[in-house]
């Protein structure tokens, strides 16, 4: 098993390019279920997940190719067995999202309940709730739901919360769907942008997209097309805190700055100056970070995804900070780390309060999940002598060669076997 060996208290500078977008690329891929014609992706990252989905994918008889390389094709032509088995489903929640368009195109599904990052309960009940609405009948069999429907048929459906992938899966079964549908208090996030361009690429007529509300014409089939995965506005934001937290000077390059403005805004308020191009953001800091507050909320507000990421900048930073976890349970299980850094952080319920201390000190720490493992990189980073991070397989599911992007800017970290 691999391990990271950072020697931290290097300022890092340079230029870093931002990869696509994981949590775009895993529902665009479902979505090649929709059609018969081919469908290629440009700008894919080269991540565990990526590689997961396209394994199940092929299971189900899909062609994909280039998997592990920026250009992935994808032919769902033949799709002979769809289900997903609990196999490759238990290491990786998004593969849900193969429910809605097999229910959509194929009338039937078989798919294990799912897994991933223990990072609290995330229950598909919205989507199941959704595609019966939308005409479908679903069984709990024995771990596996199973969904049927001759053809569906559009209606309105409210979501109780807002859900990312709920919103993704019952949008592509919409667009497959006789009639219209309306998805009410859907999900803002540029991932559901992104999927709704490329099925109107693909000729589905999806309308709101970024928005709440969400109208869904369905169409008989849809057809192949070209399309460019979205920056990954999660990588960006913690390359953006990694030149903050080691007081350095970055730009990150091929990333959406309106996809960050959450993050920017705290970053400003901690001391680190932001300059936004086009397509790129410079992040320079100088001197200790100033102490900030954040509440974490769905796009646009602060990102659950960089909660962890921003603790450990709070961790050494000039004062006292709130950071309030609103969207995820259990999602403070790298706080036992960071202490083993030195950080002093204290937990009541979905609370966690930060008071900075002047420098953290390398240690042996264990990754518990993908953006945990993150925030253990970066308090590693500005830490005073070695840390050394363990199961940094989480790592791998989301972030695209990170220790070689560090390098380059002058980290000092190494991937090691134990």
């Amino acid at each position: 098993m691999d391990q990271l060996v950072i020697r931290g208290g290097r300022s890092l500078r340079g230029q870093v390019r931002i990869s696509g977008s994981k949590n775009a690329a895993l529902p665009l891929m479902a979505a090649s279920l929709l059609s018969d014609a081919p469908l290629e992706l440009g700008n894919a990252p080269r991540l565990v997940d990526v590689r997961t989905i396209a394994r199940l994918l092929r299971h189900m008889g899909v062609e994909v190719t280039g998997d592990g390389t920026p250009t992935i094709r994808l032919l769902a032509k033949s799709v002979h067995r769809p289900e997903a088995p609990y196999e490759l489903v238990k290491t990786m929640r998004a593969s849900v999202l193969v429910l809605g368009p097999l229910v959509a195109r194929f009338g039937r599904a078989r798919v294990s309940l799912p897994g991933g990052c223990a990072i609290g309960p995330r229950p598909i009940n919205l989507h199941l709730m959704g595609l019966e609405r939308l005409g479908a009948t679903i069984r709990l069999n024995q771990g596996y739901v199973e969904a049927e429907a001759p053809r569906l048929k559009g209606t309105r459906i409210a979501f109780d919360l807002q859900t990312v992938t709920g919103t993704e899966n019952l949008m592509m079964a919409a667009s497959l769907a006789e009639g219209t549908t309306v998805l009410e208090n859907a999900a803002c996030e540029p991932e559901v942008e992104d999927l709704a361009r490329l099925l109107n690429s693909m000729g589905a007529k999806v309308e709101g997209a970024g928005s709440a509300t969400i109208t869904i014409h369905g169409v008989p089939a849809l057809a192949g097309t070209v399309h460019r995965i979205i920056p990954d506005r999660i990588e960006a934001g913690t390359f953006a805190v990694a030149a903050a937290i080691t007081g350095g000077e970055v730009t990150l390059t091929d990333c959406q700055p309106g996809h960050l403005e959450a993050i920017i805004a705290r970053l400003e308020e901690a001391g680190a100056r932001i300059h936004e191009g086009p397509t790129s953001i410079r992040v320079t800091a100088t001197g200790r970070p100033r102490a900030v507050s954040v509440h974490t909320q769905p796009f646009p507000g602060f990102a659950t995804d960089m909660q962890a990421q921003l603790m450990a900048l709070m961790s050494v930073a000039e004062g006292r900070s709130v950071i309030t976890e609103s969207v995820f349970e259990n999602r403070f299980m790298h706080v036992n780390e960071l202490l083993r850094l030195g950080a002093d952080i204290t937990i009541a319920g979905n609370t966690a309060v930060v008071q900075g201390v002047r420098a953290l000190l390398g240690a042996p720490v264990m990754a518990t999940d993908l953006r945990a493992s993150a925030s253990l990189v970066l308090a590693g980073l500005a830490a005073q002598g070695t840390t050394v991070i363990s199961r940094i397989y989480h790592l791998d599911r989301g972030y695209e060669a990170i220790e070689r992007k560090l390098t380059a800017l002058g980290a000092d970290i190494a991937r090691v076997k134990a």
